[in-house]
């Protein structure tokens, strides 16, 4: 659908479209932004879908950004793009945060082959990957203030799996709970309930019966590979699409979600390309489906629990006992927020407190005074996002200012947005509530003080997930692996590992395993800088494996 008040700019418009699409879209074209909604409310009914909308920026009834962003509503999956001048443009990048653009185009885009078509083949691209799940069928029951039930959505969403969330209070809920043959009484123990498009009904899953029932793949097609890449963040994925795209057998093992700690982001906007800014989960869609494109076998909801050293094959294990072995791996399972020390905290986890950004409670918090703890880039990107949402965002900071810890574009932005405020020398040091967070304690330069508080978003550190390597990789106190020079002297390693060459910078103490990201000492922790340590720890892989 294109909308453009112009009558010359909108029959251009829709001559390029139907130039390049018409043999597989209808195109529908209006005049005026109001005939463009009675447009899409007629799609609607009729059960039509809508791939993409082309919007211009400039039309008296209303702009093209209140218009997208009535549009969504009605059509929350399709494409979205504002039509805009050059006089324009700072409009057209604040319209980012307001309907999640997907892209701006500057009039005129001549010739279209070069400036309008890819753009809009990448769009309908990604479009059709998504209603490929069937969107809309996806539903999930559950209670607002359940921690199993947010871990749920949050899987989901962070996976890029659309779901329809229904509240177990609501008349829609409980006849599905109904139907699904759940008792009339609503039992936490039995929620969530997950409905998939064919009908099956999951009582509480884990994540990983979730993610066989969404098509996620979760069992490995071989035992034994080039290479496996532990962890699916910026540094694990970088790793899989080189190590993919130069023919390597590659396998990628993540937990969770592939985006890793990035993937939270809300807006990414220093990485190098996007300077309109990107937010993690598109990052990470891109990454993960670049990494597909290639061959790259990508596994999800999988623990790994062991790493060891069989001759020449490293095996990793899993936690259903389970193994798979390769000639080299790479570790890139980066870091994780480190929990706030406050009396009464833990127990709202899920129900009130989060840590990262948790993208899908922000309608939730619409209108309402949301804390976040944090003086780092990513508490920054969370009080922006947030800001949109909230009445007023409160930015909670331990130290005496942003400067030390925070990027400048990101300060300026906070101190230009009216309802963040940011408290320094302040920190959180108690929580209480009945089944949800409702109180927060926090103590200032004037003492203790009590505030009402039912979302709180906590930032603070990294901790490096490698518990589970033992003692087979060496480790620096803080649980960092190290690598190359700054490994200990070879009279630590144990006897039966061969003494060589002095180790690549990437490589750990043990030969063929490599760590990239964050989850490496000293590394910069940057998604650029872990994804071209990715790329480089491929490379080193090729170098072992030509000596090996």
């Amino acid at each position: 659908m294109t909308v453009d008040d112009d009558p010359g700019v909108s029959r251009s418009v829709a001559r390029d479209l139907r130039r390049r699409y018409g043999h597989s879209y209808r195109i529908v074209r209006a005049d005026t932004a109001v005939a463009g909604m009675e447009s899409v409310r007629e799609l609607r009914l009729r059960g039509d879908d809508v791939a993409a909308i082309l919007a211009d920026y400039r039309m008296p009834q209303m702009n093209g950004v209140e218009f997208l962003e009535q549009a969504m509503d009605l059509y929350p999956y399709a494409r979205r793009v504002l039509l805009t001048a050059y006089a324009d443009t700072d409009a057209a990048i604040q319209a980012i945060n307001v309907v999640d653009l997907d892209h701006y185009m500057l009039k005129p885009w001549d010739p279209p082959e070069e400036k309008f078509y890819p753009v809009l083949d990448a769009l309908l691209e990604a479009w059709h990957r998504a209603e490929r799940r069937e969107s809309d069928e996806l539903r999930v029951v559950g209670a607002r203030w359940s921690a199993r039930s947010y871990k749920i959505r949050d899987f989901l969403s962070r996976n890029q799996v659309p779901y329809r969330w229904v509240l177990a209070d609501d008349p829609e809920g409980a006849q599905l709970l109904a139907a699904a043959g759940e008792e009339c009484e609503i039992s936490p123990a039995k929620l969530p309930l997950v409905i998939t498009s064919d009908g099956t009904t999951l009582t509480a899953p884990t994540t990983a019966e979730l993610a066989g029932a969404v098509g996620l793949s979760t069992a490995p097609a071989t035992d034994f590979y080039d290479l496996i890449v532990i962890g699916g963040g910026p540094g694990g994925l970088g790793a899989a699409v080189y190590g993919a795209s130069e023919g390597l057998r590659t396998v990628m093992v993540e937990q969770h979600a592939s985006g890793g700690q990035a993937g939270q982001s809300s807006r990414i906007e220093n990485y190098l390309g996007f300077p309109d800014g990107v937010s993690g989960s598109q990052l990470a869609d891109r990454a993960r489906r670049q990494a597909l494109k290639f061959g790259a076998e990508l596994l999800t909801a999988r623990t790994v629990t062991s790493l060891e050293v069989k001759g020449q094959a490293r095996v990793v294990g899993f936690a259903d006992g389970s193994s798979i072995a390769a000639h080299t791996v790479i570790l890139a399972t980066g870091v994780s927020y480190r929990r706030l020390a406050a009396p009464g905290l833990d127990d709202f986890v899920g129900r009130g407190t989060y840590y990262g950004a948790a993208v899908t409670e922000a309608p939730e918090c619409r209108d309402r005074e949301v804390y976040i703890v944090g003086a780092a880039n990513s508490a920054g990107q969370g009080a922006v996002y947030l800001s949109g949402y909230a009445s007023k965002v409160h930015l909670i900071v331990r130290s005496d200012g942003l400067e030390k810890s925070m990027s400048h574009y990101l300060i300026e932005q906070i101190s230009n947005i009216s309802n963040i405020e940011v408290h320094t020398e302040t920190e959180v040091v108690g929580a209480e509530g009945d089944d949800h967070l409702e109180r927060l304690t926090l103590k200032g330069p004037d003492g203790e003080r009590t505030v009402g508080a039912e979302w709180l978003f906590v930032f603070i550190g990294a901790e490096p997930l490698t518990d589970w390597l033992g003692d087979t990789i060496e480790r620096d106190a803080k649980g960092f692996v190290l690598t190359g020079p700054d490994l200990t002297s070879a009279e630590s390693r144990p006897r039966n590992w061969p003494l060589r060459r002095e180790p690549y910078h990437l490589e750990t103490n043990v030969p063929g395993v490599f760590a990239a990201g964050d989850v490496r000492a000293d590394s910069i922790k940057r998604v650029a800088s872990a994804v071209g340590e990715g790329a480089m720890a491929v490379a080193l892989v090729h170098r072992y494996l030509e000596k090996a």
